[in-house]
């Protein structure tokens, strides 16, 4: 597991998948070709499942397109954690499963090279030698994630 850091905030939906593929591109196949390529070009070929992208406040404004959250657990980021979210980012994380984690002091502490795990629903996240803790993620919280995000929880529950 890699943790992806980027020193920055207002890594907006354009960074994360670029517009202008908007229309052109709607699968995880399709996406990733594109996945940060304007903030990280060799992300798509370092990724790895289970990897985690540490950032800074206000991580994933923009626009409301679906793209940035499906590449990001197309390719397996396991967690996003950063001082804040972007409110519909935050909202197309939870329909694709894609777990966020809001730790201003986490990513404050983190130093490149440092294990990152993170424990959703104990509410505990480990940057090195050190935990930060977070409210724990409800029941319901928790299942949506293990589904693989809203959609496939609803199926799974017939609701």
């Amino acid at each position: 597991m890699a943790v992806h850091y980027y020193d920055q905030n207002d890594i907006n939906t354009d960074l994360l998948f670029p517009g202008k593929y908007t229309y052109t591109c709607a699968t995880g196949p399709e996406i990733i070709d594109h996945l940060l390529e304007d903030l990280d070009p060799d992300f798509r070929n370092e990724v790895k499942p289970g990897d985690v992208i540490m950032a800074g406040t206000n991580f994933g404004c923009g626009s409301s397109r679906e793209q940035p959250t499906l590449g990001l657990k197309y390719v397996g980021v396991s967690a996003v954690i950063a001082k804040s979210f972007a409110r519909i980012f935050y909202r197309s994380s939870i329909n694709q499963g894609l777990l966020l984690v809001q730790s201003p002091e986490a990513v404050d502490y983190f130093t490149p090279g440092d294990k990152v795990t993170v424990d959703p629903a104990r509410g505990i996240l480990k940057v090195g030698d050190r935990e930060f803790t977070f409210p724990p993620l409800p029941p319901d919280m928790l299942e949506i994630l293990e589904a693989g995000g809203l959609l496939n929880w609803i199926k799974q529950n017939d609701v």
